[in-house]
């Protein structure tokens, strides 16, 4: 844990051998960065020091470093001064180029658009996607898995959160700006993100773009009587604390926020996802005996039948711990940083890499197989608190995690219920590409589509339902909340009205202290559906 123990914490970290001058470790990390960081945990343990370039890094992996990472504050551990990366495509003064106090305010901003009640509405929007997309497919063909990942998706998000108009008027245009954008994210950047290369004009000519899109819109929108009840509606309408509203530059850049949220790392995760099950027969006939008994032919796909299908979730999240789409997450230590008897100096910089944690064998055995069923309720090796942190962790866990999680199920309800899929090419070419700051299959990934002759017989009800609770015969129970990790999504209020109230800010308040025992099944579906686990319910 952090601790400011100055007394005990006084070492500095190890260091890697083998910096180049000027490069430091740049070279070796470049080829592979999960191979070299795993290579530094080896020989280092759970904290190490290395070089990029000028900067000095230091990774940490592990449950209790990764619960120092993510707890530690903004004024010690700060996000911002990491990811000045992203300040040319969001925009100056947006999110992490914002102060503290205004970035918050802009995050808050865009919450209600990911809370329980909207998020209800979305797992039609998707499935009108995914039907739309594989209308034409026919019998049999073959398709670049990840193109088509990138495609749909683009367009599950961009129709969930940012409306009509950019799904529908700007299709094609709204494509082509993010693709440029997407390329702007260069390992380059980090250190130099305003060289006049040609990526970084194409990003550049890009976000102004989108900007005199967005404030067009924005006009046209102001001549219609009927609001709309999407992403770039609340941000119009959004206001700063002193009662200023986001101008169309602030506007532009959290609506980019949005998407890179919503699709940047989604994508690669649904092609290893549709990968992982081509490659295992076993997992694959278990999981559309899942959907087949929960859905049939043509069940409706909604919010609460996608909630009851716990193996394809699984599998999900197992495809999340083997291929976390960042390769690490980056904080600048802004005062000195304390972690068991270590101390980093202010002015360095802190990591985690979820794709080392993930596998540490202490923590997940025979972290190299691929094996849904660690998240059982029998086995539960996640359990341990940020030992999986494919979401991040604390109060900047991802806060569209659980937007994620909703499209990735109800993709796969419907795609894999009307084709079976069959690699092309040999299972081991199936790699994970390195050289992009988003990981994801290496391209062309290729795959071959049948169409489904029938419904397999199978799976009767055990498989359709994991969510019901039975209450336990005791005195009585607590509800506790981690504040630090409460996001404000308000699932809890949504499953339990009677426990749980989160105001239009995002403040949650429990509302009974001791509460009785036939609220415990209510209680227990909160702390199971809340997107970042601060809730915790507690059998005296």
């Amino acid at each position: 844990m952090n601790t400011e123990n100055t007394v005990s914490a006084h070492k500095e970290p190890p260091k890697m051998p083998g910096a180049w001058p000027l490069l430091g470790h740049m070279l070796e990390f470049g080829k592979n960065p999960f191979a070299y960081m795993t290579k530094l945990r080896n020989s280092l343990g759970e904290i190490g020091e290395f070089r990029m370039f000028h900067q000095k890094m230091v990774l940490l992996t592990g449950p209790e470093a990764n619960e120092a990472f993510f707890r530690a504050p903004d004024a010690q551990l700060d996000q911002s001064q990491a990811y000045k990366i992203m300040t040319p495509i969001f925009g100056k003064g947006v999110v992490f180029d914002a102060p503290p106090h205004k970035k918050d305010q802009q995050l808050k901003m865009l919450m209600p658009v990911l809370r329980d009640k909207p998020m209800r509405g979305y797992a039609q929007v998707i499935v009108q996607e995914v039907e739309q997309m594989i209308a034409d497919w026919g019998e049999t063909g073959e398709i670049d898995l990840l193109e088509f990942m990138k495609e749909l998706t683009i367009y599950t998000s961009s129709h969930c959160l940012l409306g009509d108009e950019f799904r529908y008027e700007l299709n094609e245009e709204f494509a082509k700006i993010y693709h440029d954008l997407e390329k702007g994210v260069n390992p380059l950047a980090f250190v130099f993100p305003y060289l006049p290369l040609p990526v970084f004009r194409r990003r550049d000519k890009a976000r102004a773009r989108l900007q005199a899109l967005v404030t067009g819109i924005i006009a046209k929108r102001a001549q219609k009587a009927e609001k709309s009840e999407d992403a770039f509606q609340m941000l119009i309408d959004a206001q700063y604390d002193d009662g200023s509203r986001l101008t169309p530059h602030e506007i532009t850049g959290m609506l980019i926020g949005t998407i890179f949220a919503g699709h940047h790392t989604t994508a690669g995760t649904a092609a290893w996802t549709l990968l992982e099950l081509a490659r295992r027969p076993e997992y694959m006939h278990a999981v559309l005996a899942e959907l087949d008994a929960q859905f049939g032919v043509d069940g409706e796909v909604t919010f609460q039948a996608l909630r009851e299908i716990p193996l394809l979730e699984n599998v999900i999240k197992e495809v999340l711990r083997l291929h976390p789409p960042l390769i690490f997450l980056i904080r600048k230590v802004m005062q000195d940083f304390h972690f068991k008897d270590y101390t980093v100096k202010a002015g360095k910089y802190v990591c985690a890499s979820p794709r080392v944690s993930h596998r540490i064998a202490e923590v997940f055995p025979e972290p190299e197989k691929f094996d849904p069923d660690r998240y059982s309720d029998t086995r539960q090796e996640d359990a341990k608190p940020f030992s999986w942190i494919a979401f991040g962790g604390g109060k900047h866990k991802c806060s569209g995690n659980a937007f994620a999680m909703l499209q990735l199920k109800a993709i796969f309800s419907i795609l894999l219920r009307r084709y079976t899929f069959e690699l092309i090419d040999a299972a081991d070419n199936y790699q994970d590409d390195f050289t992009q700051m988003v990981v994801q299959p290496v391209s062309p990934c290729r795959v071959r589509y049948l169409k489904r002759v029938a419904i397999e017989e199978s799976a009767g009800e055990s498989l359709r339902n994991d969510s019901q609770e039975t209450a336990h015969a005791g005195p009585g129970f607590r509800i506790i909340i981690d504040r630090e990790l409460c996001q404000g999504h308000a699932t809890c209020m949504a499953e339990a009205p009677e426990l749980f109230k989160v105001d239009a800010a995002g403040n949650l308040t429990v509302l009974q202290e001791n509460p009785p025992l036939d609220l415990l099944a209510k209680a227990r579906q909160a702390e199971k559906y809340c997107p970042s686990k601060a809730i915790k319910i507690d059998l005296n």
